[in-house]
């Protein structure tokens, strides 16, 4: 029988935990309920109680109660959940995850959902899922959805969201208690997509998949970056084609896309095979023109759609995009390989494009050429970076990267 674990504040909310615990065991599904409130256990059997939430943190919940502190206690018994439900999904007592609240149980459940891998079933009911929810979600497969009316009481509305929930989380966790591995065991790859390098990564992808490989897909959109580095990290990746690296021009140009300061680092810390490319760097993302800096209100841009405006990163941009790119991949400890599409980065940056400015894009190059480490292979094509010639190359580069590294793959097919 699978199980799916209910986690929140029984405190504040006993009578709607208990609702969906009684909706879920008639959903075919057994329940653990994980009590990780400060001020008391409800009056039916808990099978992890405030106390032992606290105590998997590492504190008491005395202590929780006499300091006062909210957010203290929030984090605390966050952190204490996140332990139990870690290891109950360990241990293989675990099918999936259910949690409600405002802001403070959302932070709280969510914590804990984060924990789980990807795949695992994670739903939350949430007050906040009309609202920005990166928070809450960060690049975790959970899913968030809006109860409409406020978690406090069972009425009408209440009643049916909580239903839908029940049936939802019941539904996942006994088609994840059924999952058996893929037999086929295809190595991995992370892959960076925009809508304007598309063609590149269609066509990599068609070559890859037909050598042995599955290639998961990531939208160059800041989370989408996050997200396939965090996969690398949990063991899931086997190598990195990591063909647009616009993120890093947000990340130095102040753009709203960017993964962080740590972006291109991960696959290189591991040691992983990767394939790097400079797609759409030439692009800084911003939200509509109304919403625009006053800084780059005389640079050249261009409306994506109505809820993105781009705008064209320039030589001393682009030459900090280079320079920034050779220092993160110099330290690297596995294998790398670095393609520049001589003639456009994008669809927007190649010849008759918005964004066509060769003399920008020289300055990146440069940067590339004088920063990377000798020992980096740099592959330079006198082609623009959708021409299926230059996507074909970095697939079989990667191919060769991964052979050599002692991985799988199409031994008969030679680069």
């Amino acid at each position: 029988m699978a199980t799916v674990g209910l986690l929140g504040t029984f405190d504040t909310k006993s009578v709607e935990y208990a609702y969906l615990r009684d909706r879920i065991e008639r959903a075919g599904c057994a329940v653990l309920m994980i009590n990780a409130g400060v001020f008391s256990d409800p009056d039916y059997r808990v099978d992890f109680s405030r106390a032992e939430v606290a105590a998997a943190a590492g504190s008491d919940i005395e202590t929780l109660i006499a300091v006062g502190d909210r957010g203290a206690a929030v984090a605390t018994q966050a952190a204490g959940a996140a332990a139990i439900v870690e290891r109950l999904y360990s241990e293989g007592r675990l099918d999936g995850l259910l949690g409600m609240g405002g802001s403070g149980g959302s932070s709280l459940a969510s914590r804990a959902m984060r924990q789980l891998p990807v795949g695992v079933p994670k739903l939350l009911v949430s007050t906040m899922v009309s609202g920005d929810t990166s928070a809450y979600v960060d690049t975790s497969d959970l899913t968030m959805m809006y109860s409409v009316v406020d978690i406090a009481g069972i009425n009408e509305v209440s009643a049916q969201i909580l239903d839908n929930a029940a049936g939802a989380i019941a539904g996942m966790a006994r088609a994840h208690e059924a999952r058996y591995p893929d037999e086929r065991s295809r190595p991995l790859i992370g892959a960076t997509m925009y809508g304007t390098t598309t063609p590149c990564v269609s066509e990599a992808r068609r070559w890859l998949e037909s050598k042995g490989y599955d290639l998961l897909v990531f939208h160059a959109t800041g989370a989408g970056g996050r997200a396939m580095e965090a996969l690398m990290q949990d063991g899931h990746l086997a190598a990195s084609l990591d063909i647009t690296t616009t993120e890093i021009t947000d990340e130095v140009a102040g753009g709203t896309t960017t993964a962080g300061p740590d972006r291109l680092e991960m696959a290189g810390s591991l040691g992983l095979p990767q394939v790097v490319s400079v797609g759409a760097v030439e692009q800084i993302t911003f939200a509509p023109p109304s919403a625009m800096p006053d800084d780059y209100a005389d640079r050249l841009m261009y409306q994506h759609n109505p809820s993105v405006t781009l705008v064209r990163s320039n030589a001393k941009e682009m030459a900090r995009i280079g320079r920034m790119m050779s220092q993160k991949l110099n330290r690297a400890t596995g294998p790398v390989s670095v393609f520049l599409p001589l003639r456009g980065m994008s669809d927007y940056a190649i010849e008759g494009g918005v964004f066509h400015d060769p003399e920008a894009d020289e300055a990146l190059f440069e940067a590339l050429r004088t920063g990377l480490d000798p020992q980096i292979e740099l592959v330079e094509m006198d082609t623009h970076i959708n021409d299926p010639e230059f996507a074909v190359a970095m697939a079989r580069k990667l191919d060769l990267l991964y052979r050599s590294a002692g991985g799988g793959g199409d031994q008969e097919d030679s680069p």
